[in-house]
């Protein structure tokens, strides 16, 4: 085990696409599904999305509306770790789960909401995104651990 690990700030979803997610207190990550109850679970590469709250505090520092959990559609914001870094491949440790990272970054759509009140947003250079392989359940003041690099 090595020392490569944030801190869990917030656990969100949204309950339709197109909504904004907002934080809950717990979320159970379910394999080749990803998170229960968000909108943007499923059987895909896509199953879970993780920002760095460094990468949401740097964008915050040049705007002035306020940039909640769940601005940019993240299902796990979290602190202490450069997330875009990691390779595709990287196992995480979310909360109790087993994930794997599938994506750095993501196309952003033209009609984004962050975008459009912010100028900017930070999830297509920064959200990763990883699959659910064992299952287990996240909440704020958790961790996210590398468990092992490809």
């Amino acid at each position: 085990m090595n020392n490569l690990s944030a801190v869990i700030r917030a656990v969100c979803v949204s309950e339709k696409k197109g909504l904004q997610k907002h934080p809950v207190e717990r979320v159970l990550l379910r394999p080749a599904h990803g998170i229960e109850g968000d909108a943007h679970a499923g059987n895909w590469h896509r199953q879970i999305s993780l920002l760095a709250k460094e990468s949401v505090d740097r964008l915050q520092e040049k705007i002035d509306v306020p940039l909640l959990p769940g601005a940019f559609a993240e299902n796990i914001l979290c602190e202490g770790l450069t997330l875009h870094t990691l390779p595709v491949g990287t196992k995480l440790r979310v909360g109790t789960a087993l994930c794997e990272v599938t994506q750095i970054g993501k196309e952003c759509h033209a009609d984004c909401a962050i975008r459009r009140q912010a100028g900017d947003c930070v999830m297509p250079r920064e959200g990763i995104f990883a699959v659910v392989l064992e299952p287990g359940e996240a909440g704020a003041g958790d961790r996210v651990t590398v468990e092992e690099l490809p």
